[in-house]
Parts: C-alpha cells; structure tokens; sequence
C-alpha cells in the first residue's frame, strides 16, 4: 500500500493520498492539504485516483476537491447528513458502507460528534483514517459548524474507534500520526472515559458561563481543548482559549 501526506501550513490539516500499488488505484481523503505534492505522488507511481472521499464539510478538509476533481472526474463523497452543509455531493455514503477500488477496500464509520456526518475510513482492515474526531492524544471539539454533542464524539471515540484493534495505525486530520493502542494508553480523553484517570472538579468559566473544568488536555495545534461541564447545559468539548479557571 502506498501512503502519502500533506499538511496546510495554516490549518494544520492534512491530505492523504492512498493507493493500493504502483500502477494501480488510489483515493484522496480530505483535500484541505497542499494538492500539488500529491499530484506529483500520483504521477511518480502511475496512479488512477477514482474517488474523493470527506471525512466532513467543514472548509480546511474539503478546499481542494474541486481541483481532484477536475483532474480525474473522481466523485466527492461524504456522509448524506451532511448533504446540505457540503452544498453537493456526487456520492452521500452511509455507516458501514463500502467502497471497492482495485485492491482496496475502504469503509466509511460514521463517528458523530465533531460534525453530524463526520466519518472515519478503515482502509483494507488494517488503518484508520479519524479526520476530526480523534487526534494524536487529543480529540475534536464539538462546537464548529454542523457539529451535535458531547455524548456523540464520546460514544463515536469509545464504541467505535477504541474497539478497533490496538495495533491499527490512526491517520488523523491533522498533524501527527498515532495507533488505536497509543490513544488507548496515552490519550487523556480515553484514560478518563475508561475509567483510568478521574475527572477534574475545579470551577471554570467557558464561553463567560460557568462550567466545571473536567479535562485541560494539549491540542494539536499548541493549544488545549477542554472538557467541560455547563452549569446550564451540560457537558462539552471546547477550546482551552474560551475557558478561564474561576
């Protein structure tokens, strides 16, 4: 298998191109990292990219697919939920559908939390692709456009992503690369919702309301994203800018 990355230097977000062999057939995922690199990659190894796949709508995962698809007339597919918040989709996949091309063999997991229609890609039962629900040892936030709750990414994260095998590779949708078993062991999150670590009680505000601040973890892009608790509207996934300690 052949996989290559891109990653924006703004957003942070990355591209992967995936292929099955030299000479065979590859998809993109996610487009929101510099195409040009790819492009090369495609032509280095003789490939036929026949489909564009979106983990979800929001901007820095899909920037590019209009230039991969005006290149190989690959369709644009995403979770049907998310139809309207694409505008357009050439394919609208559902939970558990598959997509063969040459010898892969990619599943879409529909992991809500992050975005209503926010989906993973298993690729030939032996990776994952998470776009922007799990990181390397952090996950994503569940106040961005189209996104639904806390309780979704918690249960998206730990009755699908985490009864994955451990040795997977996770291919996130942003910065570095880790394993299921990694973010098992490691991802301050996961520690906590499997009972490992306790939760946090200290008072905070966020967004100006006051919340208990349950988890302050490191985020990928040197910042912090939180778990919170609203006095008012219950628990929530946030950025660490937006909360101050009481």
């Amino acid at each position: 298998m052949i996989i290559e990355k891109t990653m924006a230097d703004g957003w942070l977000s990355n591209s992967w191109l995936v292929a099955d062999e030299p000479g065979g057939k590859a998809v993109v995922i996610d487009t929101g990292g510099p195409a040009e690199p790819l492009l090369a990659k495609v032509e280095e190894h003789s490939l036929a990219v026949t489909h564009i796949l979106c983990t979800h709508h929001h901007h820095d995962h899909i920037a590019n697919n209009a230039v991969w698809k005006e290149r190989f007339g690959a369709p644009v597919c995403g979770h049907g939920s998310e139809l309207e918040l694409f505008g357009s989709l050439d394919r609208q996949l559902e939970d558990g559908e598959a997509i063969t091309t040459g010898k892969l063999s990619v599943k879409a997991l529909h992991i809500p939390g992050h975005t209503v229609g926010q989906l993973a890609f298993s690729v030939n039962d032996e990776r994952v692709f998470t776009g922007d629900t799990l990181f390397r040892r952090s996950i994503g936030g569940t106040r961005g456009p189209g996104h639904t709750t806390y309780a979704d990414i918690k249960r998206s994260i730990m009755d699908v992503l985490m009864k994955l095998p451990k040795e997977w590779p996770v291919h996130p949708g942003h910065t570095d690369p880790t394993t299921i078993g990694e973010e098992w062991d490691e991802n301050p999150f996961v520690r906590i919702w499997r009972g490992a670590d306790a939760p946090g009680e200290g008072r905070c505000t966020a967004f100006g309301k006051p919340a208990i601040l349950r988890l302050r973890a490191d985020d990928y892009d040197g910042g912090h994203k939180c778990w919170v608790t609203f006095d008012d509207e219950g628990d929530d996934i946030v950025p660490g800018s937006v909360v101050k300690d009481a």
